[in-house]
């Protein structure tokens, strides 16, 4: 399994490491080469930030397919005996606890055979004696499990959060041209 997530957050680290360095040093030394391109690294990251949000905003409607992708592949760690997956599924059982639903795609069934291993004293699954008069749970496997599917209520939560990323998106990108350009025009002021 690869880590894509992690090594694009070391990517993104090392590169605001290197812009941080620049304008630093660049302000300290009143080096007009370091200063320029710190600039040019901030526009760039400016121009990926309107990017995203543009793509973010006409793409809506494929957001689901692309997580249920990503989804999929997670489904082989519930089903896992490696460390790796004993640790992905000891913090999904803590997900389906709060959020009161069962596996990602297909419920219980993608559990596998880890489905009667019991995680840190907790069967996989298994609903709250609270709720399992409720419409919550189902009879399965000789326990109440949730009936929901954690994979549906994912997709959800970002669904409904969509609107917030994308506006977060703009109105960051909305503070920084204006900011930008003043600094461009006072450092053209400056020179004159």
């Amino acid at each position: 399994m690869t880590f894509a997530g992690i090594d694009l957050l070391i990517a993104v680290g090392c590169i605001i490491m290197v812009l941080g360095f620049l304008g630093c040093c660049g302000a300290i030394k009143e080096s007009q080469c370091m200063l320029l391109m710190f600039f040019i690294g901030l526009l760039l990251i400016l121009i990926l930030q309107i990017v995203t949000g543009i793509l973010a905003a006409v793409n809506k409607s494929q957001i689901k397919t692309a997580f249920s992708l990503v989804i999929s592949t997670n489904v082989d760690l519930l089903q896992s005996s490696t460390e790796e997956g004993k640790l992905y599924q000891e913090n999904f059982q803590k997900f389906e606890r709060e959020f009161q639903c069962c596996g990602l795609l297909n419920g219980p069934e993608d559990w596998g055979k880890n489905f009667n291993v019991p995680i840190n004293n907790y069967k996989v699954c298994e609903c709250a004696a609270e709720d399992r008069s409720t419409d919550l749970c189902t009879y399965y496997r000789d326990r109440y499990i949730y009936k929901a599917y954690c994979g549906d209520k994912l997709i959800k939560i970002i669904q409904d959060n969509m609107i917030l990323i994308m506006g977060l998106t703009f109105g960051v990108a909305v503070i920084e041209v204006p900011v930008f350009a003043i600094k461009i025009f006072s450092t053209l002021q400056g020179r004159e």
